[in-house]
Formats: structure tokens, C-alpha cells, sequence
């Protein structure tokens, strides 16, 4: 019959090692299984053993336990102890005039503990032997900073704890910087237990010895850290690597692949997958705290320039409305009111994650408490702000783990726990499906002026393995899962058809220039017919170099490329081009605007965070870059736009309907930019040096975005030269596209403007003075300029 903790005597009999090894049997054999109250009664069971043997040892000695203690360090000093722990004690005395009284008590304690089999870590130190190591060992420090007296003398025990502590917050922010190499060289050594499929669930990143680093920064007094979260990870990655030692019978943290249904079994995982997923969720919680908690303890030790200045109010680097950064961080400000703001979320994450920062756990908590539901389909504002989160390049990742450990990313897509931690069972992989996923969109951003649409290219680099783990081609399953979320996010039906049409085929193109005959004409056939057109095409190129780069080095290679980029022409001749959309008819309020003859403005609000702002005006050279920039100066972000020119009575009328977002909690004047648009166009407004001189103290993004593409579509129109810019969005880039054009004396006779996400693809449509397509010269020149301008 197994015994209970009950049958463990907690203290006052004596037993010799083999009524210890016994009990202990006993004890491992419980029903209870591994878990938090075996690790305690283990704990227990030996702190009772000890005292008894201490008690027989020190009575043989003329020492006594008057000034001597015997000490738990380490995990026993935290008061558990696994079955294949090591039993890690210190025989503390005051000085070395009883040495050879403290050695004969030492063989008396360790005796009787090697009798037992248990591996013992032992050692003996004066007081001011173990204070002096633990100022300059990091190891002896961590130890001791858990000590916990288990026999003898308490006074002795709790005065080196004291001094030990003391030292070490007197000395924190020396040390602090070795703690964290040596925390950040265990994570490169040992590997990341989020992602490994056969983790060192103690040393590797996120595992057991992250908390004893966490542990000491907060005893530190220097920065506190997370714990109800963290300490539930902590708990079971420590009943894990118990299952482990109980199925191997051996000392061991290795989770090894041979071994993982067996310790799944032992803890009641339904198999090794979803024990993996387990470990990674609590590993990420670790990784996160461990991120946390050292920001935070950095900006205490360092001076910060934007924590007090301007007596005790802090100054804030605002980066949209009510939002803001303060002392590395994005936060909310006291204005933000997630209660009523369902758009706050995106708006916070893409914004700092533009600008490179980490989210502020404390605005990332009001956020969790407060946020209303976001009504679907997603209004375009919020879809905006999600392309723009995933096109910020490598900061992604943070914003997204932030997002993630929250248990926001649930709210915007609940499809994402399918993946969230699942195993990569391939060895080509370095990541676990949701981290892979996060990494191929980070890719996809590197490679977005590839293509005409990099909104739909980071959507479906997202979720293009959202189908794994399902039964079946994970393609298949995976397309209708990316349609759903496609829908929900508010893309229109065709949009939604190519991000399907994505993640069906993600890897169409490297199976089949690697399987297939590429001189056989069927195979280009194929490809042409399950794709369509040569957008989808040129997306499912690139969306293949984003999935191969975020997989690892074994996925990709020249060969593979050169197959995949022959396949590619091949199909693209097959296709051949897509006809060039035509301009919508003016509606009859457009046409009464027009046809006044002179300036006139009208701002329409459109949905909750957005206006459209109609201007018509006479037709000029400049007139662009005017109206650009005075939107610019009015901190209206232009999300879209549609230029074209109509011939009235009195001569060309320019039309300009952009769609704008306000930066800033004001809403935009038709009066004010009218005004302003009047002041410009007479030279009493120098937008230039007005523009240069707001902009300087703008935080620039962390990592510059790629560079930018300027292309002459020459077979787009018969009556104009169109050219299309790609680039990073930023304030006033349309007014200095626009500028470079009208310096030139090019005239805009048409433009269609769009910011998807963080990034613009404008195309204009352009007529020299006669009003004629541009000639070659004059075009070079043009895409020089406007690359220019847009760098």
C-alpha cells in the first residue's frame, strides 16, 4: 500500500540512513505523484533526519551546537527537495579555534548522509568565510541568499543570512551587470526551453535556475519581480523534471525525446506534444518575467533623463494619442481610456513596437482590466494599425510576447492557441510554430517593397502555418482557419480569396521547382492555375524566401533558390499582366466642388478614428505637395488617397479625397485647412522649414526600415509616365514626393495613394508641361528624385 505525507513523522524520533532511505521510498511512492507537496514532504522528511543526526553528532564532539549551524542552501534552502536532488548543505561555525571539534561533527553529518545514497553537496565555512565568498562568487551568493536553518545554533544561521543580504544590497548595483551575463551565457549555452524539443529544463533559457537569478535582483531591493504567473511556471517546470527523474530513475534535467510520452504518462499530459507545450507555456512566462524584471532593474541603475525632470513630474515623448514613452517603455498616459477606446490595444502595440520599445506592464494591466471588445469585422483603423504591428521588423517579437502572455492576443485572434507553443517535430526548425510564425512575419517585413500588397504578405506570413498540428496537410487545414481570421479582420472578399489562396500553397512553389520537371510546360500550368494572377504570384515568392529565412539555415539554399526563381519566370510568362484598374466616377457632391472653379475644402467624419478630407482646388504644379503637407503640419496621418484632375469651364480642377487619422485627440477644420492650403499656395506659408523643424524631435523607428523602390510601370497608360513608390510610412513623406515632382516641373495628373500598415505604396501618374507622358531622361530622373526623397 503506498504511503501518504501523513505516514512522514515530522520531527523527534531518531532513525538510522536506512530508516530514512525507507521513509523516503515510502514517501516517492505516494499517490500524490510528483508535484509542489512531494517536493515540501521530501523537504520535511529530511530537515527531520538531519536534526536527529545533527543531535548524534554533535553529542560525540566537545563542541556541542552552541555556534555552529548546519544550513540549507539552494533549492533544499527553499524548502523543496526533488527526488534526484542534491542534498546541498553548509556546516557554519564562528571561528577556526575548534577546527578539529567542527571536522569531527562534519564526518559525523556526512556520513550517515553518503550511507544513504543521496548525493550530498557539502562544505564547511567560519562565518566570515562564507561572507567573504559570497562577495566575490556568484554561485556562493545565489546559494546563500536562499540559506534556511535546519539544525544547531539559529542565531548563527540567520546572522549570516542578514550579512549576506546586506552585502549584496550595498552591492547590487555593482553586481548586477555580472548576474546578468551570467543569466544571458546560460540562455546562449543551454539553449531556449520555449523552442527546444529536447529541453534543460534547469539551465536552459526560461527554466529553473532563471528563478534563482529573479530571486536574487528582487532581494536586491534594486527592482522587484512578476511572481503569482512565474511562480506557477516555476512550480511546473519542477514537477516535469520530477516525472523526468521518476521514469529514468536518475539525477537528470534533459527532457529527452525517448523519454517524453513516458514522463507525459506520469503527470497526466495526454502526450509528449502537449508536455512540450506545457513546458514552453511556463518557460515563457519565465522568459518574460526574467525580461521584465531586468528592465526594470537597469532603469533603477541607471539615471534616467526622462524620469524627473521639471520638478517631480515626469516628462513624456508622446508617440500618438495617449500614448507615450516613458523611461524605455510605451505606456498609456493618464489621458488614455481603454474603457471607451476599443482600438487602444493595436494602437499601443504597433506604435512601440514602430518606435522599438517594450510594453509597459502596467499599461499592458489596464489595458487586460478595461478594453471594450472590438466590433468585427475589424474597422479599416484597426486593421491599419495590425499591418502596421507586423510590419515593424524585429521589435515585433517583444510587442507580440507582451501581447501574448497578457492573454490579449486570445481577444484579437482566438485561433492563436492552437499554435501558441506547439513543437516543431522537424530538426530543420529553430522555433516552436507560434514563434516561427511571428518570425516569418518579421521576414516578410524585410522583403515588403517586393510586392504590391505587403499588407496581405504579412497577414499570411502570420498565419501560414496556422494549421499545424491539425490531422491532415496542414496547408489545407490551415487556409480556411487564415479565411476566418481574414474576415474578421475586415479585408474584402478578395483579399481574404488571396490570403486563403496564401496559406493553401505557402509551399506550392519550393515543392514543386524541387520535385518537378520545370522544362515540362504542365508543370508552369499548374502553378499559373492554382494561383491566378501575377500578384498572388509574386506574394507566394516571397512569402516562400520569409517562410525559408524564419525556418533556419537546412531549409534553404543557392540550389533551392535558383529553382524557386526559374519556376517563378517560368509562370509568370504563362500569366502574362493584370489590366490597370480605371478611376470611379465623381459622386454628385465632388462634382459641385468641382465645378465652383475655385479652393474649397470639406472634412466628413468616417468612422470612429477617421475623416475624409476632400479638397478641390485649380490645377497647378506643387499643388500636391501643398495639400500633403499641409495635412502633415496638421498632424493628420493620410492612410489613403485618390488624386486625379477633371477639365471644367474655367480649366483643370485638381480633386484630392485622402482618408486621414488625427495623431493627436483633435479633429481636423475644413476653415483652418483651408487657410493654411491658401497660405501655401501665395508663399506665406514655408512648409519646409515648418515640417523640418516638428519633425526633428520625432523618435525614429529602431530599425530602419528597408530601403525604399521607386518602379516605372511603363505598360500601365498611353498618356502618362506611372511610377510607384514603395516605402516606410513616415510624417510628410507625400509632401516630399510631391516636392521633388513639382521642383522638376512634373505635373501629377493623377495619384493613388495607400498606407497598409507601416508601409505607402503610392503610384502617380505624370505629364510633363505639353501634358504628355514624360521621355526617357526625364523618367531616370524622376525615379532618382522620388528615391531621394523617400530615403
Amino acid at each position: 500500500m503506498a504511503s501518504t505525507l501523513s505516514d512522514v513523522p515530522e520531527g523527534g524520533a531518531s532513525f538510522l540512513p536506512a530508516d530514512y532511505v525507507a521513509r523516503r521510498r515510502m514517501l516517492l511512492a505516494s499517490a500524490g505523484g510528483p508535484g509542489a507537496a512531494r517536493r515540501r514532504g521530501l523537504a520535511a522528511l529530511t530537515d527531520a533526519w538531519l536534526r536527529e543526526v545533527f543531535a548524534q553528532a554533535s553529542s560525540n564532539t566537545e563542541l556541542g551546537a552552541v555556534g555552529v549551524a548546519l544550513i540549507a542552501v539552494g533549492g533544499f534552502g527553499r524548502g523543496e527537495l526533488s527526488a534526484g536532488s542534491d542534498l546541498d548543505l553548509v556546516l557554519l561555525h564562528a571561528d577556526r579555534r575548534h577546527s578539529d571539534a567542527v571536522g569531527d561533527l562534519a564526518d559525523g553529518i556526512w556520513y550517515p548522509v553518503w550511507d544513504t545514497g543521496v548525493h550530498l553537496d557539502h562544505s564547511v565555512r567560519t562565518f566570515d568565510e562564507a561572507r567573504r565568498l559570497a562577495s566575490t562568487d556568484l554561485a556562493v551568493l545565489l546559494g546563500l541568499l536562499d540559506a534556511r536553518h535546519v539544525a544547531g545554533d539559529p542565531a548563527v544561521a540567520q546572522r549570516l543570512r542578514s550579512s549576506v543580504l546586506a552585502d549584496w544590497r550595498a552591492a547590487a548595483r555593482r553586481r548586477l551587470p555580472e548576474l546578468r551575463e551570467a543569466w544571458e551565457e546560460r540562455g546562449r549555452k543551454h539553449g531556449d526551453l520555449r523552442h527546444d524539443l529536447e529541453p534543460d529544463l534547469k539551465e536552459g533559457r526560461g527554466g529553473l535556475r532563471d528563478l534563482v537569478s529573479l530571486r536574487a535582483v528582487a532581494a536586491s531591493w534594486v527592482a522587484d519581480r512578476p511572481h503569482r504567473d512565474v511562480d506557477a511556471a516555476v512550480r511546473r517546470l519542477a514537477d516535469v523534471r520530477d516525472g523526468l527523474q521518476e521514469v529514468t530513475g536518475r539525477s537528470g534535467n534533459r527532457l529527452l525525446l525517448q523519454e517524453q510520452d513516458q514522463v507525459a504518462q506520469v503527470l497526466g499530459v495526454t502526450d509528449a506534444d502537449e508536455l512540450l507545450r506545457e513546458v514552453g507555456a511556463s518557460a515563457a512566462a519565465v522568459t518574460h518575467a526574467a525580461d521584465v524584471t531586468w528592465r526594470r532593474a537597469l532603469q533603477a541603475a541607471r539615471p534616467s533623463r526622462s524620469r524627473y525632470i521639471r520638478g517631480r513630474r515626469p516628462v513624456l515623448k508622446l508617440l500618438g494619442p495617449g500614448l507615450a514613452e516613458h523611461d524605455g517603455e510605451a505606456v498609456l498616459t493618464a489621458q488614455a481610456d481603454p474603457t471607451i477606446d476599443p482600438l487602444l490595444v493595436l494602437r499601443l502595440a504597433a506604435r512601440a513596437a514602430r518606435a522599438g520599445l517594450p510594453l509597459s506592464p502596467s499599461s499592458v494591466d489596464r489595458l487586460v482590466a478595461d478594453r471594450p471588445p472590438l466590433r468585427e469585422p475589424w474597422p479599416d483603423p484597426a486593421r491599419d494599425l495590425f499591418i502596421e504591428l507586423l510590419g515593424a521588423g524585429p521589435p515585433l517579437v517583444t510587442v507580440w510576447e507582451s501581447l501574448d502572455q497578457a492573454g490579449l492576443l486570445d481577444l484579437l485572434i482566438p485561433e492563436w492557441s492552437w499554435v501558441r507553443h506547439r513543437p516543431q517535430r522537424n530538426a530543420v526548425h529553430r522555433f516552436s510554430v507560434d514563434r516561427h510564425l511571428v518570425e516569418t512575419a518579421v521576414r516578410a517585413s524585410e522583403l515588403v517593397r517586393d510586392v504590391r500588397r505587403p499588407d496581405l504578405l504579412l497577414v499570411a506570413a502570420l498565419l501560414h502555418d496556422i494549421g499545424k498540428g491539425s490531422a491532415g496537410d496542414h496547408s489545407e487545414a490551415g487556409a480556411p482557419v487564415a479565411a476566418k481570421v481574414a474576415i474578421r479582420l475586415g479585408f474584402p472578399e478578395d483579399d481574404v480569396h488571396t490570403i486563403e489562396t496564401l496559406v493553401r500553397h505557402h509551399l506550392l512553389l519550393v515543392q514543386t521547382a524541387t520535385r518537378r520537371d520545370l522544362d515540362d510546360p504542365a508543370t508552369a500550368e499548374t502553378v499559373a492555375a492554382a494561383l491566378g494572377n501575377t500578384d498572388v504570384l509574386d506574394l507566394l515568392h516571397t512569402l516562400t524566401l520569409a517562410d525559408a529565412s524564419a525556418t533556419g539555415p537546412g531549409a534553404w539554399s543557392d540550389w533551392k533558390a535558383g529553382l524557386v526563381e526559374d519556376l517563378v519566370e517560368r509562370v509568370a510568362l504563362r500569366m502574362g499582366g493584370a489590366p490597370a484598374p480605371t478611376a470611379p466616377p465623381l459622386s454628385p457632391e465632388q462634382a459641385k466642388l468641382v465645378s465652383k472653379g475655385r479652393l474649397a475644402v470639406v472634412v466628413e467624419p468616417d468612422e470612429a478614428v477617421t475623416w475624409t478630407v476632400t479638397v478641390a482646388a485649380p490645377d497647378r504644379p506643387g499643388l500636391f505637395s501643398v495639400v500633403a503637407g499641409v495635412l502633415a503640419l496638421h498632424r493628420l496621418s493620410v492612410r489613403s488617397a485618390q488624386i486625379r484632375t477633371e477639365r471644367v469651364p474655367e480649366g483643370d480642377m485638381a480633386l484630392d479625397v485622402w482618408t486621414v487619422i488625427p495623431e493627436r485627440d483633435h479633429d481636423p477644420r475644413a476653415e483652418a485647412l483651408r487657410n493654411d492650403i491658401g497660405r501655401a499656395l501665395a508663399g506665406d506659408l514655408d512648409l519646409t522649414n515648418r515640417l523640418a523643424s516638428r519633425d526633428a524631435a520625432r523618435r525614429l523607428p529602431s530599425v530602419p526600415p528597408p530601403a525604399p523602390r521607386v518602379d516605372l510601370m511603363r505598360a500601365a497608360s498611353d498618356t502618362a509616365t506611372v511610377v510607384e513608390v514603395r516605402a516606410g510610412d513616415r510624417p510628410a513623406l507625400l509632401y516630399r514626393l510631391g516636392r521633388s515632382l513639382a521642383l522638376m516641373g512634373v505635373d501629377i495628373r493623377a495619384a493613388r495613394v495607400v498606407t497598409l500598415g507601416g508601409e505607402a505604396v503610392d503610384v502617380f501618374y505624370l505629364q510633363d508641361a505639353a501634358g504628355a507622358p514624360l521621355d526617357e531622361p526625364a523618367a531616370r530622373e524622376v525615379v532618382r528624385l522620388l528615391t531621394d526623397a523617400a530615403t
